[in-house]
């Protein structure tokens, strides 16, 4: 996780957990004028929009008088989604046995760009089997992940 990235986890959190949501991970993207702060919430009952702008008037006031990130930025609070992203060591760990795609930060035999059965996780390192074949990943090197849903026919 980016230092900054952590840094607004570690003030957004404790408002998620109060309000009875797991704070499942942040995106901050930081493009001038068009930056955007994603905050990702989830909970077994699941995410509806208004809890989604519950939580964004709660963070919303907190950041107003933090002021964490300078400049302009949109805050969106939003459901991970079934093509949830994974941010976490235990977040890979939960969807072990589920297609997710890999973006690394940097190339690897050649490519950024994985995607195959998430195997688990050893140490700081994710596993994923493609082809065949099973690669580790320190998750310091992935730069996204997101679980690939299934649909059933």
């Amino acid at each position: 996780m980016a230092t900054k990235d952590a840094a607004l986890h570690a003030l957004i959190e404790p408002v998620v957990t109060a309000m009875g949501f797991e704070l499942w991970g942040i995106d901050y993207l930081s493009q001038g004028k068009h930056s955007r702060l994603v905050i990702y919430i989830d909970r077994e009952t699941g995410v509806n929009v208004e809890d989604c702008a519950d939580i964004s008037r709660q963070v919303s006031a907190l950041l107003d008088v933090e002021d964490p990130i300078r400049g302009e930025y949109r805050l969106e609070v939003s459901s991970p989604g079934m093509d949830r992203p994974l941010f976490t060591l235990d977040q890979f760990d939960r969807y072990r046995g589920h297609e997710v795609a890999l973006k690394l930060r940097a190339p690897f035999e050649g490519r950024r760009k994985f995607q195959g059965l998430l195997a688990g996780v050893e140490g700081d390192e994710v596993l994923l089997q493609l082809d065949g074949e099973e690669y580790c990943f320190p998750i310091d090197g992935i730069d996204t992940a997101r679980v690939v849903p299934r649909f059933e026919d």
